[in-house]
């Protein structure tokens, strides 16, 4: 049982890390992304009106409506999402996430990210942008916006979706950024 760990874990994990590209493939896929994300923004706005203040205040943001985290000791996570800045769509990312430390189980959970200004907007557009340890990110409920502030230039909303996991892990969130090239042509 211990070998067929060992063998599985790094399998998922780098499916996780590098299985999917960071632009959909197809124009299908793109509106279902879109749809997604829209939905995302939506539920998370039902959730807490608070949140339309990061939304009307930040140079930009990011959404992923759909990221799965899952693993057995060693885990990992990824997930695509739509890029905007000064809330136009702009391109889109894709994050991936590897975990050493107690882990089991899997969730779905949707994410938002918050950039204060254009510097902090840009450092993540740089396409290589990670999370350090120490950026967390807050479980949103109602009332929970209305009580936190940037930090290190961004801010950080999660919505667990399904799933059960426990988790006592460190990891950092690596983010890949592409340009929307037919947002850049109209």
């Amino acid at each position: 049982m211990k070998k067929v760990i060992l063998i599985i874990t790094p399998c998922v994990m780098l499916f996780l890390m590098g299985g999917c590209s960071t632009v959909p493939k197809t124009d299908e896929a793109k509106a279902v992304l879109t749809t997604e994300v829209t939905s995302t923004v939506s539920l998370f706005k039902t959730t807490d009106p608070g949140i339309n203040r990061f939304f009307e205040q930040s140079y930009g943001y990011t959404v992923l409506p759909k990221v799965f985290k899952g693993g057995i000791w060693l885990g990992g996570a990824g997930g695509r999402g739509e890029v905007f800045e000064q809330n136009k769509m702009i391109g889109y990312c894709r994050m991936s996430q590897a975990t050493l430390g107690f882990t089991f189980g899997g969730e779905y959970f949707r994410e938002i990210i918050f950039f204060r200004d254009k510097e902090d907007f840009d450092k993540f557009k740089t396409g290589e942008y990670t999370f350090s340890a120490q950026v967390t990110g807050v479980a949103l409920s109602a009332g929970a916006a209305s009580k936190i502030d940037y930090k290190s230039g961004m801010a950080v909303f999660v919505m667990t979706d399904k799933g059960l996991m426990v988790d006592a892990s460190l990891g950092g969130q690596k983010f890949n950024y592409s340009e929307n090239y037919i947002a850049e042509q109209k």
